[in-house]
This record gives C-alpha cells, structure tokens and sequence, in this order.
C-alpha cells in the first residue's frame, strides 16, 4: 500500500486509525488563498475527507514523505473510493495551476489530481503507475472565476491498490500542452496499398480526420534520401504535408540523413554520398535539408519543426559524423541547422536523441553539442517505457534538461502495445512481455493509461516548457505491403500491436489521449 518501503502492518493500522479520524474533522482551508499543510506534516489538517460510501479511513497520514517526513496515502485492504480535498478562496479571476508529488502501485479504477469548483468544467491529471523509489510531479490547471478552487486528491480503487501523495502547491500559472502529436509517416503507403480506417464507432474516414477529430494537432514525417520503395522520399513527403496541412494541423520534418532507418545502432550515409570527403558531406546535408524545406514552403506547407538528425545518440552519417568525434558531428549539425533557418527563422529545430530516461547520457550529449555552439530550439527524447524504463526516470531527466539549457522539451516518439499478438508473419517489433511496464497491461486499456500519462508527466515540466508527446506510427497496422523493410517487400508490419487503430483499422481507445 506505502509502495516499495512498507511500514509494519500494527504501524500502518494504528497511523490509518488515528489520522482517519483526523482526516472526518479536518476543517476545510475557508479562509486561505495558499495550500495549507501541503507537505502533511501536520497530519491532515487543513485537508477534508469525502468517501461516497463509507470508506474515509482508506485516505490517512502516515510516515515516508517525499521531502519531509510523512505523506498523505490512499489505501486499503478492501475496495474503497475517497477523496481528500482542500478549498482555496479569496482568489484572484485568472489561471491557477496546483502541482503535486505522486506514487501508485496501479490497478485503480481511477485515481487523479482535479481542480473543481474553480468557476468552469474540473480538470483532472490521472496518476501514473510508479516504480522503485521514484516520485513523479502532476500538474493540473484551471481558470478561476468567483475566487474559489478546490484541489482534489482522489482513488476509487479495488483492495489493496495504493497511492501516496505529497508536497503540494497551488499558485496561479498555467500548464498546457501545445503538441499533441503523431508520426505518420507509414500512411501514405498503407492508403496507396488499400489500407482503410475507421473512427472507434465503426465509420469509414481518413486517417488524418479521425486522428484530428481525437485531438491530434501535430504530424511528424520522416525524410530519407534515396529509399529503395520510394516512400518517405521528398516527393511523397510533399504529397502528405499538403493533406497534413489542408487539415489544419501543424508540421514536423525528422530528416533521418540516410536511405533507411537511422536510429542509435545504425546511422547509415544515403549510398549517393558514401564517397563524398566531409567538406561535400557538410554541403550535401545543407544542400539536402534545404531543398526539402524549401519546396514544402514553396507549395505552401513550410514546416513547423524540423529535426536535424533522428536519435542521433552516438552521431549521425558514421563514420564522420560520430560523436568519436564531437567536433565534426557539430559541424554537420550546423550545416543542418543553418539550412532549415535558411528557408524559415521561424521553424523550430529539434535536436533528437533515444533513451530519455537516461539523465546522465543526455546531459552529456547535450553538454558536449552546446559547448560547440551547436543552434537549437526544442530538446527532442524518445520514450519506450518497455525498452526504457519508468515515467519517473522519463521526468528526472526533462526536469534537468529543460532549464540547464533553457529550452522546450519535447518527446517525439513513444508508443505502447494493445496485445502482444501478431497480426502478420513479420514479428513485432516488442513481443517480450516481460519488459512491460508494470501497472501499464498490453491491452487497449494499458494503451490508453500509458500514452495519457506520458502526456502527464510531460505537461509538469516547470517554466512550461514540456511541449507534450508525439506517438509513433499510430496508423501502421498490418496492411499487405506496407512492409517493415524498404529493401524487401515481403516483410509485413513490426508494429500492428501498438498502432492506434486495430487490425482492422478501427480506432483503439488511446486515440483518445491526445483529447486531453
């Protein structure tokens, strides 16, 4: 119930007896326009307890604060649903934002952070599953007119499930998440080879307005150079970015420098520049990116965002631009740069790396980047829970990467499987379910649960800079064809178990997520 350090059982009993009743006479905050006790160290005064059927004693103080010595806990050994509650008032008309330390085992029905009775509809932030030792931070805001909010920590949860919260703060500020996006960069194919989709009730649309209609304002498309099926080259990223843009959403451009994936094990040159001496290396990434660029602009659709290179961990063009050698790397990226502000100074750049719950590598790549005075705006991560690791270990590194650079911050892939099925003869691209992210199960459900609260911990990066989330690949279902390897067109598709839309390509609830 307490997550990974559990007091003695006569200890937890005796602490929910005393602070539950505690909790049943704790006068709400009527007259402050701050948080009080928002550490809980002094029980649970200033908090009211709410249960609508009889299970207060489920929400109690207990020892094992985040920065102090106790936390507020939800839990008990039977099914319960509570709520602990605190009103502010004398407020100011205006945004407020109220920011909160987290922990969950996971399993509930529901359980969140709100902001209610602020003058317009409740906002909710559910709480993420956690793992080991690590809390993770939610931000919620709302607009308040009539100079009251009320913050809300609730769980309905069956027996057994348990949530610690901590360390909580309500000042006025907002959040928000501008980009709520996708990568497809697949579709284009799947629709040429017949591939059709359908909204969650059944009805035939294209993908884009199904995605759009969901809340998707962001399409991501990657660029190759030379690609032996033709996809992905300028031609058909143009003929895409002109329906992206016709929908109104925005456009991001992840130039990939190559003719195939270019990811952290392989950063292969496009066969046409294998020869080339890294003076006509650098031009060519120029001359490619702005070619590109420029004819988006010249039709009408200039991109938003571009990205520089696609999870360029150890460099990108190997082996001339590995960061072996960090001083050529940097001149490739500048090249690379230079040519997107060439076409459009208002694009922003995204500089991209894999992992990105690994704090101490990214500081360094990005450490070793600034120190040559490489341009960027936007720090681009990618985030696979089951090849990664945990949300909190995701939000440690954005809450160090953001204001050491001062920069926006921005997840530009992640996805998480609905079934561990296969729906071709290709094999999934993750098919080991050992590595599933405890609390997230692979069903439609866990799909939905791990998407929303990526966006979470994404939307409580201070200073408003986390920018929100893009999932990767949410239409690349098993259509025949649309193979997972350019060079062989019998292969099929790696990753029908974690689009957004079914095998039959009806819309998943995770579609869902970017509504938030």
């Amino acid at each position: 119930m307490t997550g990974p350090k559990k007091l003695p059982a006569k200890w937890v009993c005796a602490a929910a007896a005393v602070f539950a009743v505690a909790a049943l006479t704790a006068p709400t905050a009527s007259a402050a326009s701050t948080i009080t006790n928002g550490g809980f160290e002094s029980g649970t005064s200033g908090w009211t307890t709410y249960s609508p059927n009889g299970t207060q004693a489920a929400s109690f103080n207990e020892y094992g604060g985040r920065s102090g010595n106790h936390r507020l806990s939800h839990w008990s050994s039977s099914a319960y649903q509570v709520e602990t509650r605190q009103t502010l008032t004398g407020l100011a008309d205006g945004r407020f934002t109220t920011r909160v330390w987290v922990r969950s085992g996971g399993g509930q029905v529901q359980s969140y952070v709100a902001l209610r009775g602020c003058g317009g509809a409740e906002q909710r932030t559910h709480v993420p599953v956690s793992a080991g030792e690590l809390w993770v931070q939610l931000a919620v805001t709302a607009t308040v007119s009539g100079g009251q909010c009320t913050v809300v920590l609730f769980s309905n949860a069956r027996a057994g499930n348990w949530t610690n919260f901590d360390d909580v703060q309500f000042a006025s500020g907002q959040t928000s998440l501008p980009i709520r996006g996708g990568d497809v960069s697949t579709l284009k194919k799947a629709e040429d080879l017949g591939g059709v989709y359908r909204t969650a009730s059944g009805q035939q649309q294209e993908a884009l307005q199904i995605l759009k209609a969901n809340g998707m304002n962001l399409v991501r498309l990657k660029v190759w150079v030379n690609p032996a099926d033709g996809y992905n080259d300028k031609a058909k990223v143009l003929a895409m970015a002109r329906k992206v843009k016709a929908q109104g959403l925005q456009l991001m451009v992840d130039f990939h420098y190559s003719d195939t994936w270019a990811d952290p094990g392989r950063q292969n040159k496009p066969a046409a520049w294998a020869s080339y001496s890294f003076q006509r290396l650098t031009q060519a990434v120029y001359e490619h990116t702005y070619d590109v660029l420029n004819a988006l602009k010249a039709q009408g659709t200039t991109a938003d965002m571009v990205q520089v290179g696609n999870e360029i961990n150890g460099g990108m063009l190997w082996p001339d631009g590995s960061t072996d050698n960090w001083d050529r790397l940097a001149t490739l990226l500048k090249s690379g740069v230079s040519a997107v502000k060439a076409v459009s100074s208002s694009t922003r750049v995204i500089l991209h790396v894999a992992k990105g719950t690994d704090t101490g590598a990214v500081r360094w790549w990005y450490d070793s980047a600034v120190a040559r005075g490489v341009p960027f705006d936007v720090i681009g991560l990618s985030y696979y829970g089951y090849w990664h690791g945990t949300l909190g270990e995701l939000q440690r590194t954005m809450f160090e990467a953001a204001p050491r650079y001062g920069k926006d911050i921005l997840v530009v892939e992640t996805a998480y499987p609905f079934t561990m099925d296969n729906a071709d003869h290709e094999g999934n691209a993750f098919s080991d379910r050992s590595q599933l992210v405890p609390g997230y199960p692979a069903t439609s459900e866990g799909q939905l649960a791990n998407f929303r609260d990526v966006l979470s911990v994404v939307q409580a990066v201070p200073g408003g800079r986390g920018l929100g989330a893009v999932y990767w690949e949410p239409t690349w279902y098993a259509v025949p064809g649309n193979n997972w390897d350019p060079y062989n067109p019998s292969t099929g598709s790696g990753w029908d178990n974690q689009a957004l839309f079914d095998w039959s390509g009806r819309a998943l609830p995770a579609i869902a997520a970017f509504n938030r």
